[in-house]
């Protein structure tokens, strides 16, 4: 009977988690002089170029999650208000999920090019701890991993009445909806600002020509860590052409 009741509840679950539609707008923030205390290895040159790059203020960037039970689709407003979906001043960065096939497809420019990541989604190790806090009107729990490529802590509050397991940026797999996403105690902070739980018309398909050099997540993770050491070693942000 116990293990009759645990099979219905998973199908209840995955049934409401299909029905799921909707879209939440996300405002990130980055905090830089955060950011410039933990740069204490570069040179006062690099630093200083940051600085005036950035300013001494937090800069603020609009993004979008599209879902319909099935499929995400993420990237920043600019993007999906734009119809060439390509901003000048934005890099390309739209990240697709397939919860039913359990597939991820990102596109993401960085190192000077543009490179389609497809793999399997794998989620993180994440520790789900006791602390709870309330985010646009859902009750969230707390959970932590961390990014062992980029050497940062990541902290999650996700909603379980949202039961779809995604979020921003490249992270996921917890039991529900990720609303907020800290990297590194505050240095970017994403959270959900509106929830809308409506008919989605925008397209959330990947697309059928995508131009850019297709890697699977090894690879891409092997990219990442070999830009974050040879930035390490040259006293300079490896963040000058990647996501932090």
């Amino acid at each position: 009977m116990r293990l009759l009741a645990i099979m219905l509840s998973l199908s209840f679950s995955t049934a409401f988690a299909q029905k799921m539609e909707g879209e939440i707008t996300y405002e990130k923030v980055t905090a830089w002089p955060k950011l410039y205390g933990t740069l204490t290895y570069m040179s006062n040159e690099e630093r200083d170029r940051i600085k005036q790059t950035w300013g001494d203020d937090e800069s603020k960037q609009e993004m979008r999650l599209l879902f319909n039970g099935q499929k995400s689709f993420y990237t920043s407003s600019k993007h999906l208000d734009n119809d060439a979906g390509w901003s000048w001043n934005e890099k390309e960065y739209k990240l697709y999920r397939d919860m039913e096939t359990e597939k991820r497809t990102d596109i993401i420019e960085m190192l000077g090019k543009i490179y389609i990541v497809e793999d399997s989604v794998r989620a993180p190790k994440w520790k789900i701890m006791n602390k709870i806090k309330e985010i646009g009107g859902y009750m969230c729990m707390m959970a932590v991993t961390e990014d062992t490529v980029k050497k940062q802590k990541i902290t999650a509050w996700f909603a379980d009445n949202i039961p779809l397991g995604v979020g921003p940026d490249l992270y996921g797999g917890l039991p529900g909806m990720i609303l907020e996403l800290d990297i590194n105690d505050g240095i970017v902070v994403t959270t959900a600002k509106k929830i809308e739980m409506k008919p989605i018309t925008d397209d959330i398909e990947v697309p059928k020509k995508i131009k850019g050099r297709k890697i699977n997540e090894q690879q891409y993770n092997t990219l990442v860590a070999n830009h974050v050491r040879d930035s390490f070693k040259a006293r300079r942000a490896f963040f000058w052409t990647m996501p932090y």
